[in-house]
């Protein structure tokens, strides 16, 4: 909004106190408001989930809020910025209502919910974007029909909001990789030219996460919660979406898609054909490796981000070339 009032010469001297102030905001009332965050409950089947019993969680709460607070008053926002934004605080506050409930809510309740911002983003979407595609391997332009492309996007939006939650289970690794996922598609953008304004908007959720994780970092003082890693989810899915080539998604978040993915494809497998896959290998990724190859939370985060940083850099080389 104060955008609107300088010039392009002032831009950046407001962009860039508009990332000064969105870190230092989250980390205040990080810091400030950790007594009024829900406790979390320790995670019965995770690797040592009982570690993180008794720590605030729904920190994205927090750091969402501060991050549309920020856009509202430093960005160029318009109709269909203000649409995302209210999608993102929705996401946002189904997690954060289940991280508070006593008794978690049910599968079934959460995928609805998820089902309905997914189809209220995909109507967004094709309201202010047109329905075609850049396939980047390709270097080619794909036009596809308005119906398809919006089941498409729905899946799209739903894979990433599940896949990035699943993925929130070790101190830093979903925050780390989510900002690895949004900083590639951030310079996707600028090689392709796209939309700066949403550019800004990626700049200014990164900060946020940020400051989210100065105090995640392993050993952790707080957790995210599903308020945090289901409103990141949703935001990738914009981002990718905006960036016009949301094939790359499967490589700028593919760490994210096996971490959390085939947790939900083993799952499902299981539940709904009675087909067992994985039957040796725990789920989230992260699990297994902490467990059965006895990797720390630091070698996790780091090695995960290490080939989420190698399979970013095919998808720039991709659009660069």
């Amino acid at each position: 909004m104060i955008t609107y009032f300088f010039e392009n010469a002032v831009f950046a001297t407001v962009a860039f106190a508009g990332i000064l102030f969105a870190f230092v905001l989250t980390c205040l009332l990080l810091w400030k408001c950790t007594k009024i965050l829900p406790r979390d409950m320790g995670r019965q089947y995770a690797h040592d989930g009982a570690l993180s019993a008794g720590k605030p969680r729904g920190a994205g709460f927090i750091f969402v809020l501060v991050f549309v607070m920020t856009a509202v008053i430093f960005a160029k926002i318009n109709k269909e910025i203000v649409i995302y934004l209210i999608l993102v605080i929705a996401a946002m506050l189904t997690g954060f209502f289940d991280d508070c409930a006593k008794t978690p809510w049910g599968e079934l309740k959460k995928g609805i919910l998820d089902l309905v911002i997914a189809i209220m983003l995909a109507v967004t979407f094709l309201n202010f974007n047109d329905n075609t595609i850049l396939i980047a391997s390709a270097n080619k332009y794909v036009t596809i029909n308005k119906i398809v492309f919006g089941v498409l996007i729905v899946i799209l939006v739903w894979v990433s909001i599940n896949v990035t939650n699943c993925s929130d289970g070790v101190d830093g690794l979903s925050g780390t990789l989510t900002i690895i996922t949004l900083g590639t598609i951030f310079v996707i953008d600028y090689i392709k030219q796209m939309d700066s304004d949403f550019s800004y908007l990626i700049l200014m959720f990164i900060i946020s996460i940020l400051g989210y994780l100065w105090f995640n970092a392993t050993p952790s003082k707080m957790l995210m919660g599903d308020a945090g890693s289901r409103a990141m989810g949703l935001f990738i899915s914009i981002a990718v979406l905006k960036c016009g080539s949301p094939v790359l998604y499967l490589l700028v978040a593919g760490v994210l898609i096996v971490d959390g993915g085939l947790g939900l494809v083993k799952v499902s497998l299981m539940r709904f054909l009675k087909i067992k896959i994985l039957k040796n290998v725990r789920t989230p990724i992260h699990d297994h490796v902490r467990k059965v190859w006895d990797w720390s939370n630091t070698h996790t985060v780091y090695r995960f981000s290490i080939i989420q940083i190698i399979l970013s850099m095919i998808a720039v080389f991709l659009v660069w070339k």
